[in-house]
């Protein structure tokens, strides 16, 4: 079992045991992933980088991460496959000698 199939099932096991699947369908997840996006950038609002609490981005992180692999966990998703994939085609969007350095999109390259 890997990193990830670990911690999606200590959440799957978390969830069953308070009967919660009922309210985790896909558009709540991904409603609820949204959310704690949101209150992880509130972690950085009117602060600069460096001035962060780095407990608050860990708290709001674990809750993201939560919410990305109960999607995945609802869908079936091989996290470690979609990752890769997604790499792979941002390699072809975005080649090393036309991105290197610029924070440029990649229809501007």
């Amino acid at each position: 079992m890997t990193d990830i199939e670990e911690l999606q099932r200590a959440i799957a096991q978390f969830s069953e045991e308070r009967d919660w699947d009922q309210f985790h369908n896909g558009k709540d997840l991904a409603i609820g992933l949204s959310i704690e996006a949101s209150e992880l950038l509130e972690a950085f609002l009117w602060k600069n980088p460096g001035d962060v609490n780095v407990d608050k981005v860990k708290e709001e992180l674990a809750d993201v991460f939560n919410y990305a692999l109960q999607l995945a966990t609802k869908y079936n998703l091989d996290v470690h496959q979609i990752v890769l994939d997604k790499i792979a085609h941002n390699a072809v969007k975005y080649p090393v000698d036309k991105a290197k350095g610029t924070a440029k999109k990649y229809n501007e390259l």
